[in-house]
């Protein structure tokens, strides 16, 4: 658009600019101008009266109307494809087609200097590109078949459309509508798909986080605060100024254009520091709740959950409810009668009624119609059956919003997070995985059970407050030396609730030892707020109908676990440890009427065998919080295997996209040199933030502690470092941090580099497609102890992968942990092996040399990833140990963006008809390999039988001495019942000799007889030896030599 009236169009070949009017609907010529010594232009934008072209020879003009003049603004190295001009802020934007990755794609041109704005990676084959009025650009995939969006900032990407939303190879955009980016619209061309090259290493889905959410949740927050500051609730109130002023700092960083936001932000905290001295100040007041009210709010969940029980129609539990709802109904009443409360005596006498009359209506259905000869029906006799109760049944339903809110059990949550993943394999699990899941459920001498659809319909509700009967948790010897006693919230809160608000901030850790379960908890919330995915608010049961998480008064909560291979259910009661101090001795949040963090703590405790927890890392337990995928990533700056640049780059990428949680451990750090730093040895720390700004590369972490900062560089007391303008990027106040302690700081790569020793990444199963796992147990007998020369005993897997186009394929072998001393001494080092084999059975470690060789570590969870080429390929995955000792449980899942199958290498022999040959050589028997053609006939011969007619058996044959000799074995056909089966052969050898072990695999063979002759490399090695034989069929065996 030139203007409102006027529309410019460039022609390719030969290169000519037009002009046209728009009058009435039709377009009339107003000007022609033809480029001279031009050729192949492509974008055309216009700006100051003059078209900007962009030709296939890079170049990029400014041409009059007429095509009479022309000037050079800028030559690029390559195509120069489609412009438009930015008018916010008069930038020329343009696209290179490049599919190169890390080449550019999308440039502003600013004073003739291109500044690059998008690099070859999520868009290939950039072509078609706008740009609304806040400046954000809108940019065509052609060959990446996708629509991505970037804002004025540069500091967000994302895809809005790709190939499974219809948009196949598309050329031109345009952006018209209001501001707001909801209600843009994306008008496009795509010609007919051709092909399909989507790139797997990026997820289709859009996961950046939205300000406008963010201010809004901002709004809310000080909404709240202000209310609970007005009615005197400064505990609550100073907890939503904080949370406010986080959201609205969140809102900042992503590209919130919301009027005096960071001041705003400011204030609320400010505001809230005012509280915290002021209740500091003031003496220690905690409320307790009366035993009428408890009792109260019992009976109503009580209710609450009847009414539910009823409209699922599972009417014997519903009447149970009804009972026992209108039993404690009638104590309260009792109780207000005694003191004359008539409004509380009203009040429940309604409910109880009405309970008690539809328990009667449900008993009187189970038992059935009792039939009177006496008594005639007539239809206006009969009557409707008595509804189930339901919401508004009482008149002061709507009075009762402090009341815990019902419960729909039958049905699954609204907003309960689903994966979507496509599972490739069998639907039902095997008898030899049901038995791993089962033997595996036993964590610490409990049992956790896999959680299944019918805990959905757990009970909650009961007269008297729920006491887990496994007891109190074991406690930590710094609990136990501070125990005052253990409390129910109700002893401590004047108004508990589960959930206030999901946030990061509020999470604080104390005497337990789970700095790392802290700091996941931290990164989770931060992720749930900032995404608005439901990570931790869908694990906590009971729910109400929108699938919240919900206050329960009779003090049973169920939290879902991933731990030893599935989902898991973990019943906890609401007994939490207090100090003397009248502070919990567990982690809490600092809200004192929110619940959440202790009870998601005292769950994963309770499987971990108490608050005397060893300690774990940050992937293991994001990974049983979440079920994300568990990465380890070592920090050596002086390995060749670490490249700091490209660690950092996909970690600045894949964190603002949403694809995976991080948190970051510090290493062994001497006790000075800690307290230089301000940092704690051996201590997770969650990553909140990464940025990348005026050449700095800056990581924002929280001790979870919610104390202690790190002092070096860019620290809050840095002001050097921190300038007015890095302040103004970061939406980062150093001062107004120096107010208060809450843990969270900003550190550079160089000092993370130098004093933290691991990074831990869990990757968002969402980023694949298909996925299959297998659960199975590897019993410490079967095979050697060391796998150095003989794998053929580890169980093995093969691996099929078909795909038009590159795939990412990642494989996690999961170790099921049953004890807690195994987690705090793990001796098991445990890896995966990827051969590229064509899918058959591995014997030797290294012949072939693996495709993938894992580094055996002891931690639960080994990961391989894999990048496939289009085409068929088909893998053996080996499981391996070092030193095996004990009986592994273990589970096995493939995560990929194409359809894969993985079955578990089954051999078609039969146990039942294994023999062992012990055999020697000796003196004259020692004869060596065929070289030595003396002695080589006098090796030991054994002679195998197979009495059939067939042709379908398979032997296996395996050698095994002394591993100082290379050994080795050849075997004859003596005769052949069916000549010219598959399998036939004259003479064959198990291949090149090799220490101690060989083996050969005989398929498809006659049945007949065959003569093996064992021998070591040189002659006159005298030793002991054993022969394997295996087959599918009966068979005999005896020495003839």
């Amino acid at each position: 658009m030139v203007d409102n009236i006027t529309i410019g169009v460039v022609q390719y070949y030969p290169s000519i600019v037009y002009s046209f009017r728009v009058e009435n609907a039709k377009l009339t010529l107003v000007s022609t101008g033809q480029i001279k010594d031009e050729e192949g232009c492509n974008g055309l934008t216009y700006t100051d009266e003059k078209f900007i072209v962009s030709s296939s020879s890079g170049k990029m003009l400014r041409v009059s109307e007429d095509g009479q003049e022309k000037a050079l603004l800028h030559k690029a190295a390559s195509v120069c494809y489609h412009l438009t001009f930015d008018r916010r802020y008069s930038h020329i934007i343009a696209s290179d087609g490049s599919s190169v990755a890390g080449k550019t794609a999308v440039y502003r041109l600013s004073e003739s200097n291109p500044i690059e704005l998008l690099q070859v990676g999520l868009v290939k084959g950039a072509k078609g590109i706008d740009c609304d009025e806040k400046g954000n650009i809108y940019v065509c995939g052609k060959e990446s078949h996708n629509i991505v969006y970037v804002s004025s900032d540069r500091f967000r990407v994302r895809e809005l459309l790709n190939h499974s939303d219809g948009v196949t190879c598309p050329r031109a955009i345009s952006v018209c509508g209001d501001s707001e980016l909801s209600e843009w619209k994306l008008l496009m061309a795509c010609p007919e798909a051709t092909y399909n090259t989507m790139d797997p290493s990026y997820s289709p889905s859009d996961l950046g986080a939205d300000p406008l959410i963010l201010e809004n949740d901002g709004k809310q927050f000080a909404y709240q605060a202000v209310e609970n500051d007005k009615a005197g609730r400064y505990d609550t109130a100073m907890f939503y100024y904080n949370e406010a002023a986080q959201a609205l700092l969140s809102a900042a960083l992503a590209g919130s254009t919301m009027t005096g936001i960071i001041t705003r932000a400011n204030e609320y905290i400010l505001r809230a520091e005012e509280l915290r001295s002021n209740l500091q100040a003031a003496p220690a007041n905690q409320g307790q709740k009366s035993q009428e009210k408890m009792d109260l709010e019992r009976a109503t969940f009580l209710l609450h959950q009847a009414f539910d029980e009823d409209e699922a129609g599972n009417e014997t539990d519903a009447r149970e409810l009804y009972t026992e709802s209108c039993d404690l109904f009638l104590n309260i009443r009792k109780a207000a009668m005694d003191r004359k409360d008539k409004i509380l005596t009203d009040k429940v006498t309604v409910m109880a009624t009405k309970a008690l009359e539809r328990a009667e209506e449900l008993k009187k259905r189970e038992e059935g119609p009792v039939k009177s000869p006496n008594t005639a029906k007539s239809p206006q006799n009969e009557g409707k059956p008595m509804p189930p109760l339901g919401y508004g049944a009482f008149l002061d339903d709507e009075d009762e919003k402090g009341a815990p809110q019902p419960i729909r059990q039958n049905v699954r949550p609204q907003g309960q997070p689903s994966t979507g993943l496509v599972n490739v394999g069998p639907s039902g699990y095997t008898k030899e995985e049901i038995a791993t899941i089962r033997k595996t459920s036993f964590i610490n001498s409990r049992e956790y059970v896999p959680f299944m659809s019918v805990d959905m319909k757990e009970k909650f509700a009961y007269p008297m407050p729920f006491e887990d009967r496994h007891g109190k948790l074991s406690l930590s010897p710094k609990q136990k030396k501070n125990l005052s006693g253990w409390v129910r919230p109700e002893d401590f809160q004047d108004d508990p609730k589960l959930i206030l608000a999901i946030s990061s901030f509020s999470i604080k850790q104390t005497v337990v030892s789970d700095c790392s379960f802290v700091a996941s908890l931290a990164i989770s919330a931060q992720y749930e707020r900032r995404f608005k995915k439901k990570l931790i608010t869908s694990i906590i049961y009971p729910q109400n109908r929108q699938g919240q998480p919900v206050y329960n008064p009779c003090g049973k909560y169920m939290i879902k676990l991933h731990i030893n291979g599935v989902q898991r259910k973990v019943v906890i009661d609401d007994f939490l440890p207090m100090g003397r101090d009248g502070q919990l001795l567990c982690s809490f949040s600092n809200n004192k009427n929110e619940l959440w963090v202790s009870l998601l703590e005292k769950a994963y405790m309770k499987v971990m065998g108490g608050y005397d927890f060893p300690g774990s890392n940050s992937s293991i337990d994001l990974h049983a919080l979440t079920g994300w995928i568990p990465e380890r990533v070592a920090l050596r700056k002086k390995s060749k295997d670490f490249d700091a640049d490209r660690e950092f780059r996909r970690i600045l990428d894949r964190f603002h996209k949403g694809h995976c949680l991080i948190t970051i451990a510090t290493g062994e750090l001497s006790e000075d040199a800690a307290d230089r730093a301000g940092l704690v040895p051996t201590h997770a720390y969650a990553m909140l933030d990464i940025r990348e700004e005026m050449g700095k590369r800056l990581f924002m972490l929280k001790n979870p502690w919610s104390h202690l900062r790190w002092k070096g560089k860019y620290a809050e007391t840095d002001m050097a470092n921190w300038t007015p303008q890095l302040q103004k990027l970061l939406n980062y106040d150093p001062k107004s941090a120096q107010t208060y302690d809450n843990g969270v700081f900003w550190i550079d790569y160089d000092s993370l580099l130098h004093f933290f020793d691991v990074i831990y990444l869990n990757w968002s199963p969402e980023l694949f497609k298909y996925t299959h796992c297998v659960h199975s147990t590897w019993t410490a007998k079967e095979g050697p102890k060391k796998d150095s020369y003989n794998i053929s005993d580890n169980p093995q897997y093969r691996l099929d992968v078909k795909t038009a186009h590159p795939a990412a394929i990642w494989i996690l072998l999961t170790r099921h942990i049953t004890d807690k001393d195994d987690f705090a001494d793990n001796k098991e080092f445990i890896t995966l092996l990827v051969y590229k084999t064509g899918g058959k059975k591995v014997f030797y470690p290294y012949s072939p040399p693996p495709y993938k060789d894992g580094v055996r570590i002891n931690t639960p969870h080994y990961l391989c990833k894999m990048v496939e080429e289009k085409g068929s390929t088909s893998y053996t995955l080996v499981v391996s140990q070092y030193e095996k000792n004990n009986t592994i449980h273990y589970s096995l899942r493939a995560y990929s963006s194409c359809e894969f199958t993985m079955t578990k290498i089954l051999d078609p022999y039969q146990k039942q008809f294994d023999k062992r040959i012990n055999g020697q050589w000796k003196g004259r028997s020692a004869g060596g390999c065929s070289n030595y053609t003396d002695t080589h006939n006098l090796n030991p011969i054994h002679q195998v039988q197979l009495d059939n007619s067939t042709t379908d058996n398979y032997l296996m044959i395996e050698l095994l001495g002394p591993k100082q000799y290379s050994v080795g074995f050849e075997v004859r056909a003596v005769s052949e019942n069916v000549p010219g089966a598959p399998g036939t052969f004259t003479k064959t050898t198990s291949g090149d000799f090799r220490p101690g072990y060989c083996v050969l695999q005989l398929e498809k063979i006659s049945g007949g007889v065959y003569n093996i002759m064992p021998c070591t490399f040189l002659p006159n090695q005298d030793g002991p030896f054993f022969l394997d034989i295996s087959s599918a069929k009966h068979f005999t065996v005896a020495q003839i030599q």
